[in-house]
């Protein structure tokens, strides 16, 4: 494996130029992507090539920032600067999008020591909570571009909505635990979550995490991407100062069956393989509205990190059986296709695999298994796309 480490470390050095691409990309998602794979990949190596090209990414991801909030725009050109919003959200920001960055640009200020790069990230929190009343730390997806205020009243911890509240504990870990803002929203938010969105399902007593869109209005729809939860609220009771506290033990209880409703979301499928989103209603606890699957990795990302908390060995079986249906239905001559139907088991997968599988499904899966595993949850928090960054000491 080193070999190839090495080979790539080479091609990045003298191949890779972030000013030769066309058109807009999207900031979130090379952000947490190449920007901090690159940052992990110096953090594990200690190799400058990885930090020098960090750094030439994060001042063009920088750029976009500029905008009359401080709320960095969807899109921006590496090349000019340029920035904007997405056409389809009508000029509204994403939630997930602007409060899932903070991890990577503040990894780059520490190894650097210029500190814009985390002041224009963490920005992003305090203009969210200057301008916003936010009753019991749940955040409604979209935001004005223009006044930093919430445009709508729509709350999930899945899609565009996830990986802020991840982002609010893991940025309070990566600081070691010293900034007590990160973990005072985050508490609130994980008080607000079991509060308002848990629910239980009929007739196995499932615990899930619906949506909600306001008042009591309430839609018990669960999306695949909401399965980071547990893992995040196991994270919550493994850095908490006195894990015997009853918002701790309430924490881990809460991982644990959240955890469990997950793995059902695999075990009940003809091919062990889990749904892009389930809705908890009908007489056998929940439906598949739509049955595709694209080799996410939430599922296993949790199970990595409740086998880390607890050492209990159930979560590394599921493990080995979610990774035994994946071989099994997904594998294709040279790779991994996408599944349209987790029903069918006679199906063949289709021509497209996302990177995310290899950067975080294929990952955890691994560290699962590894009984040597070298990433100790005390000294590295994972980003939202399960690259690694030291925690500052």
């Amino acid at each position: 494996f080193k070999d190839m480490v090495w080979r790539a470390r080479d091609w990045v050095r003298d191949n890779l130029e972030f000013s030769k691409a066309r058109g807009k990309v999207s900031f979130f998602e090379t952000t947490i992507r190449d920007f901090g794979g690159l940052l992990s990949a110096y953090d594990l190596s200690g190799d400058k090539t990885f930090l020098e090209k960090a750094q030439d990414l994060g001042e063009r991801l920088l750029k976009a920032f500029n905008t009359p909030t401080g709320l960095p725009g969807g899109q921006v050109s590496l090349s000019s600067g340029v920035q904007s919003n997405h056409r389809w959200n009508g000029g509204s920001v994403l939630l997930a999008e602007i409060g899932t960055v903070q991890l990577e640009f503040r990894s780059l200020a520490r190894h650097t020591g210029i500190r814009k790069y985390a002041e224009a990230a963490e920005k992003v929190y305090d203009i969210i909570h200057e301008r916003n009343n936010v009753p019991k730390g749940l955040y409604p997806i979209y935001l004005s571009s223009k006044t930093g205020r919430f445009s709508g009243s729509q709350v999930t911890t899945g899609a565009m909505g996830d990986s802020f509240y991840e982002y609010l504990l893991k940025v309070w870990v990566q600081g070691d635990r010293t900034e007590k803002k990160f973990r005072e929203w985050y508490d609130r938010s994980a008080d607000g979550i079991v509060e308002v969105l848990m629910k239980e399902s009929s007739p196995s007593h499932l615990r899930y995490l619906a949506d909600w869109k306001g008042g009591n209005r309430i839609d018990p729809k669960m999306d695949h991407l909401v399965c980071f939860a547990p893992g995040m609220y196991a994270l919550g009771y493994h850095t908490s100062a006195d894990k015997n506290s009853k918002r701790a033990k309430r924490d881990l209880r809460v991982a644990k069956q959240l955890m469990y409703t997950c793995w059902q979301m695999y075990e009940r499928m003809e091919t062990g393989i889990a749904a892009e989103y389930v809705k908890f209603t009908g007489s056998n606890d929940f439906i598949t509205p739509q049955n595709h699957y694209l080799l996410r990795p939430e599922t296993v990302e949790s199970l990595f990190i409740l086998n880390q908390v607890t050492g209990n060995p159930i979560y590394r079986i599921w493990g080995k059986r979610i990774m035994d249906s994946i071989e099994k239905y997904c594998r294709v001559k040279f790779g991994y296709g996408a599944l349209s139907n987790v029903h069918n088991v006679n199906q063949k997968p289709r021509d497209s695999m996302e990177s995310f599988f290899l950067a975080e499904t294929l990952k955890y899966l691994f560290l699962l298994q590894d009984p040597d595993v070298p990433i100790d949850l005390n000294e590295w928090v994972f980003n939202t796309e399960a690259h690694p960054l030291k925690i500052f000491k």
